[in-house]
């Protein structure tokens, strides 16, 4: 049973006409979690993946789940991007647009060296807001962004263009398309 089979689908919400992609059942399942893992772990020891990095970086809150097992099998440092106030260092912070209004985002302002090669990752992408502000917020520390990967792409949402017209790379391992 493929990944894809694993996420519930919830229709109209948050709002009518919104079919939400819920990947909390396919975390809860084992063999999910595990084909999530190995899946996303198999595409970046690939010997043809084209570049190398050196740390994963993940958006919260999924993209810690994900970022921070993948870390483990992968053997390399994790590094969390959290909304304004959750972290207690001196931090760095990128403002993006929401639907109705803007949110700030967040990393330590120690959290990457220059130079630092990264894999952004988090659960899924949509419009591509977060991730366009989290892909900024790194590279206002210094960082490179080599790829971001996410469990699943929306691509008829919008973010998967903005994402790639604005130069990133994107590695998923599943799509549905209509949002």
């Amino acid at each position: 049973m493929p990944i894809k089979s694993r996420i519930r689908t919830i229709p109209n919400y948050p709002k009518e006409g919104v079919m939400f992609r819920d990947i909390t059942t396919l975390l809860k399942d084992p063999v999910g979690f595990r084909l999530v893992i190995d899946g996303l772990a198999q595409h970046y020891i690939s010997e043809d993946l084209g570049f190398e990095f050196d740390t994963i970086v993940g958006i919260e809150a999924r993209g810690f789940i994900i970022g921070g097992a993948l870390s483990y099998v992968l053997g390399k440092g994790f590094i969390p991007i959290r909304k304004r106030g959750k972290l207690p260092g001196e931090t760095v912070q990128e403002e993006y647009i929401l639907e109705y209004g803007t949110d700030i985002i967040e990393m330590h302002k120690d959290a990457l060296s220059d130079g630092e090669r990264v894999i952004l990752i988090d659960d899924l992408l949509a419009t591509g807001g977060t991730t366009l502000a989290s892909a900024r917020l790194v590279e206002k520390l210094g960082g490179i962004v080599q790829e971001i990967s996410f469990i699943v792409d929306l691509p008829d949402v919008g973010g998967h263009k903005k994402v790639i017209d604005a130069g990133y790379k994107i590695y998923s391992l599943t799509q549905f398309e209509g949002g």
